[in-house]
């Protein structure tokens, strides 16, 4: 419950700096948790013939990571970091490595490449 009391107070464009005060980015989703989610669905889509199917086909769905770790993602919470510090531009930060919250930082309790990067 801690958790969801600090990640309700997050607002996307808040900055993020870790643990040893590198600044990682500026959140981009504030995802609160969901205990009951155990598993991620994937896509069934069927591209088919026209331009709109296949967009929607090939959409991402959040959070993009393997669905092991999305599963757990989706319990807890999480924050999406933008941020130029990973090759895919975006890290996912999970509600329990949120040190502290600001009115316009939140500080994890993890360095930056303890992070998952987006896929």
């Amino acid at each position: 419950m801690a958790e969801q009391a600090v990640i309700s107070r997050i607002t996307t464009g808040m900055r993020v700096v870790d643990t040893v005060g590198v600044e990682i980015g500026t959140v981009d989703l504030v995802q609160r948790g969901d205990p009951n989610a155990v598993t991620v669905q994937a896509s069934t889509a069927d591209p088919g013939g026209s331009l709109d199917e296949l967009i929607e086909s090939v959409a991402v769905e959040e959070p993009d990571v393997p669905a092991d770790l999305a599963a757990r993602l989706l319990r807890t919470g999480y924050l999406k970091v933008s941020t130029e510090l990973a090759r895919t531009g975006a890290v996912y930060v999970l509600a329990d490595q949120i040190a502290t919250v600001t009115d316009d930082e939140v500080r994890l309790s993890v360095p930056v490449g303890d992070l998952p990067p987006e896929e």
